[in-house]
């Protein structure tokens, strides 16, 4: 009777997560038009768009960790109207180091000094002029222009060698079909951490010409 009883109690937990994976993740996402399907990634088309970003030095974890807290602070009312502004996905990460010190396949070692800008999408109802102003000087607000992307989507857990192997994987698709790289490859989550890990969405992108 125990065991029917944990049983019972464990299958209720899992429901209710996956429910709460499911709305959870019911939030204004960015918009994108899918060019092309190519093996092992997709092109996209995506329009003008406004972000709110920090960038944050340090370990991708610590960095993602900090750069998330501190666009959030902005949206949640850190800003001159005070004023909630609604969540977006995907938050994106784009790393940017100062010097590379070793490489190791399919990890890039860098120093202490490496920079991750996070980004927020603001919502579509919002342009720069109604945007409120952060209060926070760490928040900057951008209009990130027209762009073609390669977009490779996995789910499951996320680590920062999960996230370099699929980069890797990414662009080694696009370097083996002719694709030109413009840029960095970036990371982009859709959901937040507690979502159950088989509802989750992780992407890699990169911009091309």
């Amino acid at each position: 009777m125990n065991n029917l009883l944990i049983v019972t109690v464990l299958a209720v937990m899992f429901v209710l997560w996956t429910l709460w994976g499911y709305l959870s993740s019911r939030v204004e996402q960015m918009s994108y038009v899918v060019e092309k399907k190519a093996d092992g990634y997709e092109i996209r088309n995506y329009p003008a768009h406004i972000v709110a970003q920090t960038t944050v030095q340090g370990p991708y974890d610590e960095a993602l960790s900090e750069g998330f807290r501190i666009v959030a602070g902005y949206i949640f009312g850190g800003n001159a109207k005070k004023e909630r502004v609604a969540m977006t996905a995907p938050v994106t990460e784009r790393s940017t180091s100062s010097q590379k010190i070793a490489m190791t396949a399919p990890v890039l070692a860098t120093t202490k000094g490496e920079s991750h800008v996070i980004s927020f999408g603001m919502p579509r109802s919002y342009t720069l002029d109604t945007l409120p102003v952060p209060t926070d000087s760490r928040v900057q607000i951008v209009e990130v222009p027209a762009q073609k992307m390669a977009a490779l989507r996995f789910s499951w857990f996320r680590s920062d060698t999960r996230i370099q192997q699929m980069q890797k994987n990414l662009l080694s698709s696009l370097s083996r079909d002719g694709v030109e790289v413009v840029g960095a490859p970036q990371y982009a989550g859709y959901n937040a951490p507690w979502t159950p890990p088989w509802m989750s969405r992780n992407e890699v992108m990169v911009e091309i010409k």
